[in-house]
């Protein structure tokens, strides 16, 4: 059964860029940094005429910033091979000390991605080939010898993968049918959705059955990050409907949001003209509220498993010396993806 109240996890607040390539995006990013945001989220659009690599796009991100977190959000799997994902994501999270999350999608434009070259399958089987891919990531990550994954739409064998992150990295999958939110109750960290498709009457729904997935594999509910893309407009003194309005109304609707459906994370994308004001106003008043609803201070709203992890000053934690060293390291036993 749904636990009868959402989690109570410490809110995170961020930004999620769209990747248009004649668009100021690291100077948005750094932005986001300088503002005290805890997330950046880059959309994977590489289909898309005149958009930025997301990838390229985040290591950019990470190697401009000093303590925000990035993720792609998310990645379009049709067109990331998960081995090579996993990889890439690793060493990320390893040349920035550990700020790197993963958000994965089996792809929301089938035409656009088949006019990449890509091949994204259909109904049942996108979800499959999705908890494959989350599967052979993790495999990955466990930097040990003799991997080997056979599924039916990915296959890796290799003697020796990694690097293994430096840190867990969540993976948090963007879906939004009924089907794909039973899979991130099962197996994922955190569920990414979008407002615009997953209003908050459908978000309510979701919630529901996300925990239930979650609460029949055996899991808690309560581990699962609960991420909601803010798609709307932050203007203007009169309500134009959900998230469309002035700051005020963008505090009450994402303080119900908290409270009522238990979204513990916001990733605002709308123009980043109205950044500060999302950073500067709207966040901590929705952090002051969330507080008084819950009957306690904003320094000690529950536990976080996104806390910046300790390092040594600067920007890089001397990732040469980290990589030479994973390079090194005695071979694992062999393990398999099945």
């Amino acid at each position: 059964m749904t636990p009868p109240h959402p989690p109570r996890r410490r809110l995170r607040f961020g930004a999620c860029l769209d990747p248009a390539a004649a668009a100021p995006l690291l100077r948005t990013a750094q932005d986001a940094d300088r503002y005290g945001l805890d997330l950046l989220g880059v959309r994977d659009l590489p289909h898309r005429r005149g958009t930025a690599d997301a990838l390229t796009l985040l290591a950019a991100v990470l190697a401009g910033t000093s303590r925000i977190r990035a993720l792609p959000a998310v990645a379009c799997l049709p067109l990331r091979p998960p081995a090579a994902l996993a990889k890439a994501i690793a060493t990320m999270d390893l040349l920035s000390g550990g700020r790197v999350e993963l958000g994965l999608g089996a792809g929301a434009d089938p035409a656009g991605i088949e006019a990449y070259g890509g091949t994204r399958p259909g109904g049942a089987a996108a979800l499959r080939a999705l908890e494959e891919a989350v599967r052979l990531i993790r495999l990955h990550w466990s930097d040990q010898a003799g991997l080997r994954f056979d599924g039916d739409h990915y296959r890796f064998a290799a003697a020796d993968a990694g690097p293994a992150p430096q840190r867990q990295i969540g993976v948090w999958l963007g879906v939004t049918g009924p089907r794909g939110i039973d899979l991130a109750g099962r197996i994922a960290d955190g569920w990414i959705a979008p407002s615009s498709r997953v209003p908050p009457k459908r978000l309510a729904d979701g919630r529901r059955r996300l925990d239930d997935a979650a609460t029949q594999s055996g899991r808690d509910p309560a581990a699962i990050r609960r991420v909601y893309i803010l798609e709307g407009t932050l203007d203007g003194r009169d309500s134009h409907g959900f998230l469309h309005g002035p700051p005020r109304q963008w505090v009450y609707e994402l303080t119900e949001l908290a409270i009522g459906h238990g979204v513990d994370t916001f990733l605002y994308a709308g123009d980043p003209a109205d950044l500060p004001v999302f950073a500067l106003e709207v966040v901590p008043a929705v952090r002051e509220k969330v507080a008084e609803e819950r009957g306690v201070s904003v320094s000690t709203q529950g536990g976080d498993p996104l806390e910046p992890p300790p390092r040594a000053g600067g920007r890089f934690p001397d990732p040469l010396a980290r990589l030479g060293e994973t390079a090194s390291r005695p071979a694992g036993r062999t393990a398999s993806g099945r």
